[in-house]
């Protein structure tokens, strides 16, 4: 169990509920994926759908509303995204063994990323710059981001990395990545909101033949910091990769470096928070914070 708040789902749970709301699948396979992610548990139903399940325990009407929200983000960022997403195809209910709502989307086939299966790749590196770039050229209407999450202040997070640091010691160079924060945080905006994944991590990424192949959990699709996706370069890129994402979006000091704050937000609640309980993600959080440390730009 990664989180105290944690719903147990399994394969039996998910056959009674599909059987049940979605009975065209009821003679598909029902599979449950591993998978590094944190918030929901994948199960594959036949082979073009799947099912995401939340992992932690929430109201039953704000979750409908969240996959709600989730649906019409994912559907936007699909018209944006120059790779294939997943499509919303249905909502579920509550069952008697699973108390919250659920979500059908159709299946892309691919393979998660990893921190370092294609860092070295200037082929993938564009490839994260070309997706960043569309979904940067996307309207946001008039929205700003709005949420308490990554991509508004960086101060806003000082209590969170507090709270990562004081966890952290023993497992890494706290000192050095309190100074790193205490310099990034004060960096000023580099420009108005622009339209963002929200969360580029490796397990949001598919890749097939050396390519980037797809991108997952696009629910968080909205306006935010422009820097706050380039977080994708320092969880995938080496220093020579990452360069090429930069010259290739035009992105000045100012936004390269919010860059990299924003990736050390996010890591630094990786390693300690899941190193029992999601070693992959853990990992994760460790490989990138040795990429910020050790790139001489930050």
């Amino acid at each position: 169990m990664m989180h105290d708040d944690q719903v147990p789902i399994d394969a039996d749970m998910v056959r009674e509920l599909v059987v049940d709301q979605f009975p065209e699948y009821r003679h598909e396979r029902i599979v449950r994926l591993a998978s590094a992610g944190t918030d929901n548990a994948i199960f594959r139903i036949g082979p073009g759908v799947a099912a995401r399940f939340p992992l932690r325990a929430m109201d039953a009407v704000a979750c409908a509303e969240m996959l709600r929200r989730d649906a019409a983000a994912m559907t936007e960022f699909a018209t944006h995204s120059p790779y294939a997403t997943p499509r919303p195809l249905g909502l579920g209910r509550p069952g008697a063994r699973y108390p919250m709502a659920w979500a059908v989307q159709s299946w892309i086939d691919g393979e998660t990323g990893t921190p370092t299966g294609l860092a070295a790749s200037a082929a993938f590196a564009r490839d994260i710059a070309d997706l960043i770039a569309s979904l940067r050229a996307a309207d946001t209407r008039g929205r700003r981001f709005d949420g308490p999450g990554r991509g508004g202040r960086l101060p806003d997070h000082d209590d969170w990395m507090d709270v990562c640091f004081r966890n952290s010691d023993g497992l890494l160079d706290v000192a050095r990545l309190r100074g790193l924060w205490a310099r990034l945080r004060e960096l000023p905006p580099s420009g108005p909101d622009v339209m963002s994944h929200r969360d580029l991590i490796p397990a949001n990424l598919l890749v097939r033949d050396g390519r980037l192949a797809g991108v997952l959990d696009a629910g968080g699709f909205g306006p935010a910091d422009p820097a706050l996706d380039l977080v994708a370069a320092w969880h995938l890129l080496d220093r020579d990769r990452r360069d090429i994402v930069r010259s290739r979006l035009g992105s000045g000091d100012v936004e390269w470096m919010r860059g990299a704050a924003w990736a050390l937000q996010q890591a630094m609640g990786l390693v300690w928070y899941y190193r029992r309980t999601n070693p992959r993600m853990s990992d994760l959080g460790r490989s990138t914070l040795s990429r910020l440390l050790d790139d001489p730009l930050v």
